[in-house]
């Protein structure tokens, strides 16, 4: 069987790293709002995007994970004052990182979205699990069982 026709009914899987106060709110205001996006994201909620270590990013890909997304407060709008312009200074240097390792650092993304945008959350949803869709199943260094 070709790769092509194996992939044919692959779905990618994403992980996406939220910030309780903003981006896990607004993933909430969408579920509320009853707005539809794609079901391939699994969401973890952490207090804050800035205490985020970015070795779990690399972890979720090196177990398989299509895609990652981490998402945090706008600037000046974190509940931690500083915690979100810390995440993405870590991100900027671990899709550096990822590319040095011969990761495809576009499997990884980064967004802001606050408690009050759950149509813009889904939008989000929507443009991950589309790049990633379009990357095709990961395959580099993910650990084989």
């Amino acid at each position: 069987m070709s790769e092509n026709k194996a992939s044919e009914g692959w779905e990618p899987r994403i992980v996406a790293i939220v910030c309780n106060w903003c981006t896990y709110a607004g993933a909430d205001l969408a579920g509320i709002s009853r707005i539809q996006y794609p079901p391939n994201v699994r969401i973890i909620r952490v207090p804050c995007t800035g205490r985020i270590n970015p070795f779990y990013v690399v972890k979720a890909l090196q177990e398989g994970v299509d895609g990652v997304l981490v998402s945090g407060c706008h600037p000046g709008e974190c509940h931690y004052i500083t915690g979100n312009l810390h995440a993405r200074r870590k991100f900027a240097m671990l899709k550096s990182f990822l590319t040095y390792i011969g990761m495809e650092a576009d499997r990884t993304m980064f967004t802001w979205v606050s408690a009050s945008e759950g149509e813009r959350f889904a939008q989000v949803i929507k443009g991950v699990t589309e790049a990633v869709r379009a990357l095709g199943p990961a395959t580099k260094m993910v650990k084989k069982i």
